[in-house]
């Protein structure tokens, strides 16, 4: 007589056990030594251990997770507490000027303080200029055709841009800055107020200082903020 054949062995899927613990969050009260006897794979080392354990050491690593992002958030708010200290520092230092030139220097004096800015450039146009009893006095220079055209060729159709700044470059655009033996890098802010005001040249003999991935937005920012001062420092024109 034979025998029936036994009944193929009934296994669980994972996920269908994984999903019945989460509809069912209770099951291993009053089960605790169920969860003493469950063994799962060391995170760290072969062999297993605990659940309970493992348990400990992944709400130990998720700790030390929040806590590092925690310290990033803190540096993050920490430099941008001091980002702000040194912008109105210098925003407050340039409404004091007097007068164009006092305005160009307060503004190298600033930027090269705070921002670590080498050499920077202001070119205005002869409209700002013309009425001054005395010519523009370095880092404050007179816009002409020459300096204008290659400024505008180094923005390339935009508003600010960082960029490369060639040894002749720089000796044109910076006249008054020891120009360095080999290529420097430079952040371009074209000043508009309704109409052109000139342009913002920053200056660094690293080639790396100002990178093209960079964002210019704090080199348009000064940037609107001179190009209003100049207006207002600019003496009446008598015709």
């Amino acid at each position: 007589m034979s025998h029936p054949a036994p009944e193929p062995r009934k296994t669980l899927e994972p996920d269908v056990v994984a999903q019945w613990l989460a509809r069912h969050p209770d099951f291993f009260v009053g089960r605790e030594g169920l969860l003493q006897q469950l063994r799962v794979p060391h995170p760290e080392a072969q062999g297993a251990t605990s659940l309970l354990e493992r348990l400990v050491h992944d709400l130990r690593g998720r700790a030390e997770q929040s806590e590092r992002r925690l310290e990033q958030l803190l540096d993050s708010a920490r430099h941008n507490e001091a980002q702000y200290r040194r912008t109105r520092e210098l925003v407050l230092s340039l409404l004091e000027a007097e007068d164009g030139d006092a305005l160009g220097q307060a503004l190298a004096t600033q930027l090269g303080e705070r921002f670590q800015t080498p050499a920077l450039a202001l070119w205005c146009p002869a409209t700002l200029t013309d009425a001054e009893p005395r010519p523009p006095q370095p880092p404050r220079h007179v816009l002409d055709d020459h300096a204008a055209r290659r400024l505008a060729a180094l923005l390339d159709g935009r508003a600010s841009r960082c960029t490369r700044l060639s040894p002749s470059d720089w000796k044109r655009l910076l006249p008054h800055a020891p120009a360095p033996a080999q290529a420097g890098s430079c952040a371009l802010a074209r000043l508009t107020l309704g109409e052109p005001m000139g342009y913002l040249v920053l200056a660094s003999p690293d080639p790396e200082h100002f990178r093209a991935s960079m964002d210019t937005l704090f080199t348009e920012y000064v940037g609107d903020v001179v190009a209003r001062l100049l207006v207002r420092l600019a003496p009446p024109r008598h015709g």
